[in-house]
């Protein structure tokens, strides 16, 4: 069996989505484990620790520590209150454009209309598009390209008109 990033990525983001504490995946070539738990310090630093058989350990952020970030981000930035949020309807991958060498989509300062595609989100592997629903300018992108994304999570933010 070989697992390649993104369905790495697919996994830990169904993990941190279910609430799953704990999983195990075991073969005759690997054993991964993950593990998702709080830090008893007040550290923010939580983390989900994936070990295989030759003990190598990758720290990866947890849901509820991209979420911390994300609103730090959030709060350092003066959102006005007209803005519309776009958000993310499903679970997956966020990508600003159709091919890594070709242009964004929606950009900070671009002009979007209802019906046009402001970015990728890649979900089991399929792609799908996201619309704009209304019309306006692309004020801030608050995913980075390549991100695992959270259902609801706000991508960007539109200033309607």
């Amino acid at each position: 069996m070989t697992i390649d990033f993104k369905e790495l990525s697919e996994l830990l983001g169904a993990i941190a989505a279910n609430n799953i504490t704990e999983l195990t995946l075991k073969n005759a070539d690997f054993e991964l484990t993950v593990s998702q738990g709080h830090a008893q310090s007040t550290s923010s630093s939580i983390s989900t620790t994936i070990a295989d058989i030759s003990s190598q350990t990758v720290m990866l952020p947890t849901a509820e520590s991209q979420q911390t970030i994300l609103e730090r981000q959030t709060t350092t930035t003066t959102i006005d209150t007209k803005w519309v949020e776009i958000k993310s309807p499903m679970v997956g991958t966020f990508y600003r454009s159709p091919a890594p060498d070709e242009p964004s989509f929606a950009s900070i300062g671009d002009r979007i209309r209802v019906g046009q595609t402001v970015c990728i989100i890649e979900a089991m592997k399929l792609m799908n598009e996201i619309e704009s629903e209304i019309v306006g300018q692309v004020m801030e992108v608050l995913v980075e390209n390549g991100q695992p994304i959270e259902f609801g999570q706000t991508l960007m933010y539109v200033n309607p008109g």
